[in-house]
């Protein structure tokens, strides 16, 4: 451990977090804090924020958090006015907001479209803005970390303008990591796909909500056995291991890159492990679960 930890040296450096006081972006706000990381973040969740702060000072680490909705351009500027004033300089940033709801695109009212691509990447671009000046003072390069989805590398219907934003932030990010190279900011991206949170409950509409809370969890153990190479879909845990990796040393050489963290999801494309076909891998099922579901 104290081999990883001196080759990380993520002690004594200072982060921001867009969405950092529940799920995910708690989860990620923990981790960073016992590496030995002081956090400035984010969040519109009252209750969460005093949550977390109160865990990352219990570890010594210093904190600055403030109610601010990202997607809002004045109260993220307002946040990182703040932050500057807090910290005079910083060596990591994770944007971790997003989200959607499962929607038909043209049942899809206009300004939940533009909803989706401010929070999908809209403030993306006004997150990094405001925090490469910070990253900058600090004199010894940086890493960002962008959120992306598995859904960004696939026809994903029902989520199409949320799809799309995300697609362009991981292009931006990629375009970015080129022009702040020279720099030493590294610019990566964690593309997550099913993942046990609050946010992903709710980017599913009723009734198929309420279905899937009636399902039993034996049954979506084996829906994930089914879908997932790995069998079982990666906990805020895991993408909080993948934060600390990217925006630590032992990721100095890596930047422009995607980290599909998603139990191998991204890999098999679509290839489905069928129940009832005796281990036979396609996108398609045949006889055995064709028999069982329509016999």
């Amino acid at each position: 451990m104290e081999f990883l930890d001196r080759r990380g040296a993520l002690e004594g450096r200072r982060a921001v977090l867009i969405g950092g006081a529940a799920g995910i972006g708690k989860a990620v706000a923990l981790a960073l804090g016992e590496a030995g990381v002081d956090i400035a973040f984010c969040d519109i969740d009252d209750e969460s924020i005093a949550s977390t702060s109160a865990a990352l000072r219990e570890m010594g680490r210093r904190v600055f958090d403030m109610h601010a909705d990202a997607t809002r351009s004045d109260q993220l500027a307002q946040f990182y006015g703040e932050t500057a004033r807090f910290f005079d300089g910083i060596d990591v940033l994770v944007n971790v907001v997003g989200g959607t709801c499962m929607q038909p695109f043209m049942e899809r009212a206009e300004r939940d479209c533009a909803d989706d691509v401010q929070r999908n990447f809209g403030y993306v671009v006004e997150s990094m803005r405001h925090a490469v000046p910070l990253l900058q003072r600090s004199g010894r390069g940086g890493s960002i970390v962008n959120f992306t989805t598995i859904e960004a590398h696939r026809g994903a219907g029902g989520f199409a303008v949320y799809a799309g934003a995300k697609a362009a932030t991981t292009n931006f990010s990629k375009a970015m990591a080129w022009e702040l190279g020279p720099h030493g900011i590294r610019v990566n991206l964690i593309a997550p796909d099913t993942t046990p949170s609050a946010g992903n409950a709710a980017a599913i509409p009723e009734p198929w909500r309420s279905l899937n809370a009636d399902a039993p969890a034996e049954w979506w153990a084996k829906a994930f056995q089914m879908y997932i190479p790995l069998q079982t879909p990666p906990a805020a845990d895991d993408l909080a291991n993948a934060v600390l990796f990217l925006a630590s040393d032992l990721a100095r050489s890596i930047t422009g890159q995607v980290l599909h963290v998603d139990g191998g999801a991204a890999a098999a494309l679509g290839m489905l492990r069928w129940p009832y076909d005796e281990g036979a891998t396609l996108p398609v099922p045949m006889g055995g679960t064709l028999c069982k579901l329509f016999g």
